[in-house]
């Protein structure tokens, strides 16, 4: 029997937070104009244009790996360990999980909004999503090991331990209280 198709949430045709930056980029890009000049914006505005061009096709990319995750990923696996039955085991197999993933925002928010799609857990996804952000290997062997040696890795590591879970306890927790339902299986 076929899978039934991924739910997704419906989008709203207006967005509080776009309109938000919106006008800060509105006004930031007025006050650049009447402080610096037509000089000076019109140099940060074509350099933004070359960052957003260089960026569009990562962003595409990141989506479309997403959206093929979320088909190839069985959803009664993902419902099995990390779904909202799967209970403290699917926190930290989502907390693990977000260790050990590579890239940056641009790969793992569609990720973690695919793995919602499919049905992993609200606690689940945020455990997923604070594993990465406060325990990811990338970050710690580029970034933090060069500067700040294995010490401050290693203890900084074991502090931030247990943060993925608490917050997926608590995202689980609100989530069941507000009555939020995501994916399939939530």
């Amino acid at each position: 029997m076929p899978e039934a198709p991924i739910q997704r949430r419906p989008r709203k045709t207006f967005d509080w937070s776009t309109a938000f930056i919106a006008v800060a980029v509105v006004a930031a890009a007025a006050i650049v104009y009447w402080r610096d000049g037509q000089a000076r914006f019109l140099e940060i505005l074509s350099a933004d244009v070359m960052l957003f061009l260089d960026i569009l096709p990562k962003v595409l990319a990141a989506c479309l790996i997403a959206s093929f995750v979320a088909v190839l990923m069985p959803r009664d696996v993902v419902v099995k360990w990390v779904g909202a039955e799967s209970g403290f085991a699917g926190l930290i197999i989502a907390t693990l999980a977000g260790i050990v993933v590579p890239g940056g925002p641009i790969t793992v928010f569609p990720i973690a909004a695919a793995f919602l799609a499919v049905g992993a857990s609200v606690g689940a996804t945020v455990a997923f999503v604070t594993s990465w952000t406060l325990l990811g290997y990338g970050r710690a062997l580029v970034w933090e090991l060069p500067f700040f040696g294995a010490d401050f890795v290693i203890w900084r590591s074991l502090v931030a331990l247990p943060l993925p879970v608490v917050t997926g306890l608590l995202a689980h927790w609100l989530a069941g209280w507000l009555g939020v339902r995501t994916g399939s299986g939530a």
